[in-house]
């Protein structure tokens, strides 16, 4: 019997202090002081940043936004009368005009199996700085025939302080759109 104690009393002296560290660091696990994060019950903040951040569906000249990078800029492309086309260089927002220092920008379009390019010269606004443009404009019937068709694919490339960025052209074809 006495070997049957002393056995059983070294094994409950290693089991105290195992028992009593494991009580301590539950009840640090449990605690809800001042360094526990909030409970979040409006759902995930992914929603809640992607509210923050609207994607608008036009530009501030009514025309249609291209991304370009990861939404680091956009463009609008717009159709006027004629056959003319503008594209204006936006910030991240789609709402502020990003005059840039490049001669011009282009729009490549696959149409029918041909492959085509536009150069759209800049056509710097009236509050464009000197030397730059946020504005590049072309008349070309085919060039605005061709980005009106359902059939085609429309690329925009742009040089933007030293970085090439490139943007599909989705043209909203509704009836009721005017040019």
């Amino acid at each position: 019997m006495g070997r049957f104690q002393l056995q059983f009393r070294s094994l409950r002296v290693l089991c105290l202090p195992v028992a009593g560290l494991t009580v301590f660091s539950l009840a640090g696990c449990s605690d809800s002081g001042t360094g526990a994060s909030p409970v979040v019950t409006d759902g995930p903040p992914e929603a809640e940043s992607h509210a923050e951040h609207a994607h608008p569906s036009e530009g501030p000249h009514q025309g249609d936004l291209v991304e370009l990078g990861d939404e680091e800029f956009h463009a609008e492309v717009v159709h006027g009368e004629g056959g003319s086309v503008s594209v204006y260089i936006l910030d991240s927002a789609a709402k502020i005009a990003v005059p840039i220092d490049v001669p011009e920008l282009t729009i490549n379009i696959t149409h029918n199996g041909n492959a085509e390019q536009f150069k759209l010269p800049a056509d710097r606004d009236a509050s464009d700085p000197e030397g730059k443009s946020s504005r590049f404009s072309l008349t070309d019937e085919k060039l605005a025939t061709d980005l009106d068709s359902h059939n085609a694919a429309a690329k925009l490339v742009v040089m933007i302080n030293g970085k090439s960025y490139s943007g599909r052209i989705e043209h909203a074809h509704d009836a009721d759109h005017k040019h």
